[in-house]
């Protein structure tokens, strides 16, 4: 039986790249497909059910079952996703998973393989030594958390449990609430014409800059107005700017990329709704916007699901010695799997500060700890 560790090495030597839209990553780097396969083969060797379910062309989910000998007292579902972000910038071999001073460096060796291999090692142990009591567990690997959700949403269509930990780096502790997001575009438009004339024609730059100084105004005041005792404020912001061909010619398009942190009880779509009416109601923006949502997911309030909290607290107290219970700014698949009607917590080795780094690691120690929690989760009585 292979330790952790060396799960972890082989999955970070990977690539499952999420281009995240863009078209300049190799497409060898690009995707799931690799880690999918591996995953499968360790599944099976299991000798537990195993599924795979189609997402988009090249990208499945994976879903295994575990049921224990006696009827189980509550079935669980473990998530986690298989993708990571790009690798630009890195200083270290993204892929070589080298392992220094009892740390595994690499993409995704904090967010999140490791905490798809504690899930694993928990899920293997219940396979393995099939313990008289235990929860029935669903484990599912996800594609497409790092852009778009899709992979969650296929999920819930396809899978019933009575609670759900979702692996992200927490440090082993507890997160009970997070921030939704939103992402749309908006576009203004022009005419296009030759820079040595630019009266003949109108700069859809010209109009963005309008734009963006709105939008600056309304952020501002988004955030002295909308705010949860836990979370904290909902918060917009403008990510990316596109706009023209080149220095010669009057931009006759331009898009901005939004980013908006949600609160509990918000949606994406009214989300967009108001800053749409907000802008629309300027007399400086006399000019028509086109907006497109891209991302929709929505906040994780605390709620349901209470005993089992309490259940995996013990199990991290009984390993780790104590925990916390905590709120965080970013968003997670586990929002989603509640909406659906799962109450769901986030918890996984790492540290968020070293998610999506430019020297990534984890520590191993803490990918063993994890994995004796969920196996006490699952198992104690």
């Amino acid at each position: 039986m292979l330790p952790l560790s060396v799960l972890l090495s082989e999955l970070v030597r990977l690539p499952s790249v999420n281009p995240m839209g863009r078209t300049d990553i190799p497409p060898h780097l690009c995707y799931e497909s690799r880690v999918t396969d591996r995953l499968e083969s360790w599944l099976r060797d299991l000798g537990v059910s195993v599924t795979r379910q189609s997402v988009a062309p090249g990208r499945d989910n994976l879903i295994a079952r575990y049921d224990p000998p006696t009827p189980a007292p509550f079935t669980v579902l473990f998530e986690c996703h298989q993708d990571t972000v790009p690798v630009d910038g890195m200083t270290i071999d993204p892929f070589a998973a080298t392992v220094r001073d009892g740390r595994l460096y690499g993409r995704g060796a904090c967010d999140v393989k490791a905490g798809g291999v504690a899930m694993f090692g928990a899920f293997r142990r219940l396979a393995t030594e099939r313990p008289k009591h235990s929860a029935a567990v669903v484990l599912a690997y996800t594609v497409d958390e790092e852009h778009t959700f899709l992979g969650v949403q296929q999920l819930v269509k396809a899978v019933k449990a009575d609670f759900a930990v979702v692996a992200e780096p927490t440090l082993l502790n507890i997160v009970r609430s997070h921030k939704g997001v939103a992402r749309w575009t908006l576009d203004t438009t022009g005419t296009a014409c030759h820079s040595s004339t630019p009266d003949r024609g109108v700069s859809a730059v010209y109009r963005m800059a309008k734009v963006l100084s709105a939008v600056e105004e309304y952020a501002a005041r988004l955030q002295a107005a909308k705010t949860d005792p836990l979370l904290g404020p909902a918060t917009l912001s403008v990510g990316m700017v596109h706009g023209g061909v080149s220095p010669n010619t009057v931009p006759d398009s331009c898009r901005i990329y939004l980013d908006r942190r949600l609160l509990p009880g918000e949606t994406a779509s009214a989300a967009m709704v108001d800053l749409t009416h907000f802008l629309k109601g300027r007399p400086e923006i006399d000019f028509p916007l086109t907006t497109a949502l891209t991302l929709d997911c929505p906040a994780l309030a605390p709620e349901g699901g209470h005993g089992m909290v309490t259940r995996l607290g013990a199990a991290i107290d009984a390993v780790v010695g104590s925990h916390r219970v905590m709120s965080v700014p970013f968003g997670t698949d586990a929002s989603t799997i509640q909406e659906a009607g799962i109450p769901a917590v986030v918890f996984g080795p790492g540290d968020i500060a070293q998610a999506h780094t430019k020297d990534e690691w984890v520590e191993l120690a803490q990918v063993e700890r994890a994995a004796d929690v969920l196996w006490r989760f699952t198992t104690e009585r």
